[in-house]
């Protein structure tokens, strides 16, 4: 089976990261197949932790739960891709784009690299159930980037910013779009998924 490039949007709280994991998992049944996952949120999470100039710039940004730019979003994702491809993996996007740029910059990378009709995996919640979820995660796993107001904020750029981005993509024939019910259990949304995926 020819190589495939998969992204997963959503907002914040969606379970994109556990989607994602099953999918790896139900791809890793073939022996033969080669995965790239490309996780922005960690690589950013690892990157502000840093003690130069431009790691404290962005941690500054980041404990006000605002957008990194685009150029720095960018260079964590291109160098993934530059130092970990191979040839012939399936790519795994996680937590990228956000901003339409960044999806027309994304957009190179398929024909550079020769993925051919990108699986767009919108997992479609509401702000309310979303931000229900990053409560009870700061309840039970205490992260710091789950109080009220940054998720507000999160869920803010999510409406201004990434909302653009997903309808882009809804809008571009060199896309699979699949709109996923992301407010049903997680067996469930896996179970649409692998189904319009197989459409």
């Amino acid at each position: 089976m020819e190589k495939q490039a998969y992204i997963f949007i959503g907002r914040s709280g969606c379970g994109k990261g556990t989607q994602v994991d099953l999918l790896m998992d139900f791809l890793r049944k073939d022996p033969n197949k080669k995965i790239l996952e490309v996780e922005t949120g960690s690589q950013f999470r690892e990157f502000i932790n840093g003690e130069d100039y431009s790691n404290k710039i962005a941690k500054e940004i980041g404990s006000q739960g605002k957008l990194q730019p685009m150029f720095l979003t960018v260079w964590i994702w291109a160098a993934s891709l530059v130092e970990n491809l191979k040839g012939g993996e399936d790519l795994i996007f996680d937590g990228t784009p956000r901003k339409k740029d960044e999806a027309d910059v994304l957009d190179s990378v398929f024909g550079f690299y020769d993925y051919e009709k990108p699986k767009i995996i919108y997992i479609n919640v509401s702000r309310e159930w979303a931000t229900e979820r990053l409560l009870a995660r700061k309840e039970k796993e205490g992260r710091k980037d789950d109080e009220i107001e940054k998720i507000n904020i999160r869920q803010d750029w999510f409406d201004t910013d990434v909302m653009e981005t997903i309808d882009w993509y809804k809008a571009n024939s060199n896309y699979k779009f699949l709109d996923i019910k992301g407010e049903q259990s997680i067996e469930d949304v896996h179970q649409e998924i692998m189904n319009k995926l197989g459409e």
